[in-house]
């Protein structure tokens, strides 16, 4: 038995060796901690408890054998709630994927699914461990298909804390967030080396995949963070706001945020003049408790705002058009950033509340070459298809086709509000004066004079909020001081709420 024991310890200790102290070193000195270190980090102290810690692949030519085989998986606590974690430990193999720890990860991610709980992975790998063959590649259609069965049914989140590249970066595709450390991570399908042979193209690791790349150009990203140590906090945040699967509720967070809190502040945030911008974001910090707001995608898409907030202590996801960027227009990134955001909301039961200041989407050949009206119908189907609570608040103008996209009446909203100067038309009422009257600005004597007064009639009698309260369209026009205790009322009547849509396997998205 002692002898046993002792092998025990051994196996042990060389589990928790990693790949040695060379490697580590080397681990370090690239300002990256290593796959242990990350997990007792993001985890409450002293939970953590591993699975599969003795795992070794099969013998090969040229390879040393390490026990746990470059991933470190198992199960602990975030702020006293279970999750499942892997971290795929660069000091073995460089993390490369073999067999053996692909399925030690499938492992975790099929107890996470039966438990209801989040799925965290670290990644920092080399890809497909090259001696296996198909046996790593097979190891990756494993993770791929959990990550797939897993969709929507507990969150899962990825930090790229080091190389993903080739075929590893489809399992954080697949996955709800992903966050990028800066200069020491990278993702990308084909490198630097074979874009040169194929194309000719010279391009940096960081250039082509770099967290800067894909947080503001390509959208791969969700979050992008200084080091390994802003990574694991980032994530322990974002999971405060989650619900661990779908039937359940996210936590109540406690606040001494009074939710009938006068908004007195938007009135000077918000112009009257809707060609003058402003930054919604202010809006959202107003009504928002403790003006805490942690923004999805904040450089991507960036004529609109997503993120979490909570209201009276209740998570919620926020939309919102940004005045500050583009006037609030929808464009193609816009568009797929705020239909992908929506989703996971209505997947995890997370209310949704939308602040509209939208003029329309971006006009442009590049936008309509580049499927402005594929994607955009992406947001339309998004907003349609979502059962949670959803209130809506139109701040300054809703015009056109974007107007009925963004969570209006007609799309299932519970509740619409607008503010007493807020214009919803097909257009804005100058546009439409240009238009309609054109003969009669021609040949009057003062066009400018006319225009005005025909601006203002028009405003009145087609623009106006209370023309589509009249209809039903709006249910109230409120204050914008009122507005953090309207929504909270209404979230609250919203609390029960139960809606369904007609039975089939699944919608047809505009892909």
């Amino acid at each position: 038995m002692s002898s046993r024991i002792e092998e025990l310890k051994a196996r042990e200790q060389a589990s928790l060796a990693g790949g040695g102290s060379e490697r580590i070193a080397r681990q370090h000195a690239a300002g990256k901690l290593t796959a242990r270190e990350r997990v007792h980090l993001l985890l409450d102290p002293e939970s953590f408890q591993e699975l599969d810690q003795l795992v070794v692949s099969p013998p090969s030519d040229g390879l040393t054998q390490f026990v746990g085989d470059g991933v470190v998986s198992g199960f602990g606590k975030v702020d006293s709630r279970t999750v499942y974690v892997f971290a795929q430990d660069f000091t073995v193999h460089g993390g490369s994927l073999s067999f053996a720890n692909a399925k030690k990860i499938v492992k975790v991610m099929q107890l996470a699914m039966k438990m209801g709980v989040p799925i965290i992975a670290l990644n920092d790998s080399g890809g497909a461990r090259i001696q296996e063959g198909v046996k790593s590649l097979a190891g990756y259609a494993d993770i791929f298909l959990l990550n797939t069965l897993a969709s929507g049914v507990v969150p899962q989140i990825s930090a790229i804390m080091g190389p993903c590249a080739g075929g590893a970066v489809y399992s954080p595709a697949l996955t709800d967030f992903i966050i990028m450390v800066q200069d020491t991570s990278y993702m990308f399908v084909t490198g630097p080396d074979v874009i040169r042979a194929v194309t000719h193209e010279e391009v940096t690791k960081e250039a082509l995949g770099g967290a800067k790349t894909h947080n503001e150009t390509s959208g791969v990203a969700h979050f992008s963070v200084s080091d390994d140590r802003a990574c694991l906090a980032l994530i322990r945040e974002l999971i405060s706001f989650l619900p661990s699967n779908n039937l359940d509720d996210a936590p109540i967070r406690p606040t001494n945020d009074p939710p009938d809190r006068s908004n007195e502040a938007i009135n000077s945030i918000i112009p009257e003049n809707p060609n003058q911008p402003y930054d919604m974001k202010k809006v959202i910090r107003e009504i928002v408790d403790d003006g805490h707001f942690l923004e999805v995608q904040a450089a991507f898409g960036r004529s609109i705002v997503v993120g979490f907030a909570h209201m009276n202590g209740k998570s919620v996801g926020i939309v919102a058009n940004q005045p500050a960027y583009l006037a609030g227009v929808l464009d193609i990134d816009s568009s797929t950033k705020g239909a992908r955001f929506v989703r996971f909301c209505d997947a995890f039961n997370i209310p949704l509340i939308t602040l509209e200041d939208v003029p329309g989407f971006l006009p442009g050949t590049k936008q309509e070459f580049g499927g402005i009206i594929r994607h955009g119908a992406k947001l339309l189907f998004a907003f349609s298809e979502a059962t949670v609570p959803k209130l809506t608040v139109i701040t300054r103008k809703a015009y056109g086709g974007a107007y009925c996209v963004m969570a209006s009446k007609h799309l299932r909203t519970d509740v619409n509000f607008a503010y007493p100067h807020a214009e919803i038309a097909v257009m804005g009422s100058e546009g439409a004066v240009n238009i309609i009257h054109r003969n009669a600005l021609k040949t009057a004597e003062d066009p400018d004079a006319l225009r005005q007064a025909l601006t203002e009639e028009y405003r009145q009698r087609f623009a106006s909020p209370f023309v589509a309260a009249e209809e039903g369209f709006i249910d109230e026009v409120i204050e914008p001081r009122d507005t953090r205790r309207r929504l909270i009322q209404a979230l609250a009547m919203l609390d029960t709420k139960r809606e369904s849509s007609p039975p089939k396997k699944h919608g047809n998205m505009p892909l």
